[in-house]
């Protein structure tokens, strides 16, 4: 075997790893697999003769990459936080693939994403690499240039929004949540303003990404939700039953064509939140794997 070959072998053990990271960092899954190509072609630049720990070493690369893209999107003023929501991890409805697990393992949510769209570049990697991948901080504190104390006083900050955030879970029974999506829809469909109500927890919210078609909406309370979901129910619309970001969900087609991508976070059997993106090249992109079975 050639060093060459031997390399790209040990690449590949840490893709999932380093997209996982990748993706905590950006909420975008199509910058996350850019970052993670953009650290194999560094990594075949330099090598690895004086590299002892080479996931740690392909770790910090990603995540440099990663930490230099938030900086340009926040100078650029790219994807405020009230008109975007992050990218879902959408699957075909049933057990999840491997390579979600991977990216799911830390309960990932749209919420959780949201609160981090929220913080600083340097919050982010602090928090992100210590809180959910357990690095310590004298290993992150060298990517952005700062102490290890500044770097845990990063993480703190970010931790303290992240908490304050009061950030829903699923249930985890997702037969359940399937029950109360599958019944939702289909009282959207049938104009049942009472039993989207029974299905609404008080302080539901729902928030809609247009991709800049128009502006986005944030929709709060159990009677306003209802009444938007009413009149989502009268498309001629198909629903596609898929699992986003671990928790039940739908992909929505009209005429066979993308239309949105709807997560539910369904907490105590009612609906607590509804996260919806209306952008239909965004959608197809992300569902490929849900409507490719269609």
């Amino acid at each position: 075997m050639t060093n060459d070959e031997w390399l790209a072998r040990q690449f590949e053990a840490h893709r999932t790893h380093l997209r996982a990271v990748a993706y905590r960092m950006l909420g975008s899954l199509a910058e996350a697999d850019d970052a993670v190509q953009e650290t194999w072609l560094r990594v075949t630049k330099a090598g690895t003769e004086e590299v002892d720990n080479l996931g740690g070493w392909l770790t910090t690369i990603t995540a440099r990459i990663c930490l230099n893209t938030l900086r340009t999107r926040k100078s650029r003023g790219e994807r405020p936080i009230e008109t975007h929501l992050p990218d879902p991890v959408v699957s075909p409805d049933g057990e999840l693939q491997p390579e979600d697990e991977a990216l799911l393992a830390d309960s990932v949510g749209l919420a959780l994403l949201v609160v981090l769209d929220s913080l600083s570049p340097a919050e982010r990697l602090s928090f992100v690499l210590h809180d959910l991948f357990r690095l310590p901080y004298d290993e992150i504190a060298p990517m952005m240039g700062r102490s290890p104390e500044a770097a845990r006083q990063l993480a703190s900050r970010a931790r303290r929004r992240v908490e304050g955030a009061d950030i829903p879970r699923s249930d985890v029974d997702r037969h359940r949540q399937r029950e109360v999506v599958d019944a939702f829809f289909a009282a959207a469909r049938d104009g049942d303003f009472e039993a989207l109500l029974e299905l609404l927890d008080e302080g539901v919210v729902l928030r809609t990404d247009f991709g800049g078609r128009r502006p986005a909406e944030l929709i709060r309370g159990r009677a306003e939700v209802a009444e938007q979901s009413l009149s989502g129910g009268r498309l001629r619309a198909d629903v596609h039953p898929a699992v986003v970001n671990g928790s039940a969900g739908a992909v929505i087609t009209v005429g066979r064509r993308p239309f949105a991508v709807m997560g539910f976070v369904i907490g105590n059997g009612l609906i607590v939140e509804i996260d919806a993106i209306a952008d239909s090249e965004r959608v197809r992109r992300l569902t490929a794997s849900v409507l490719d079975k269609v």
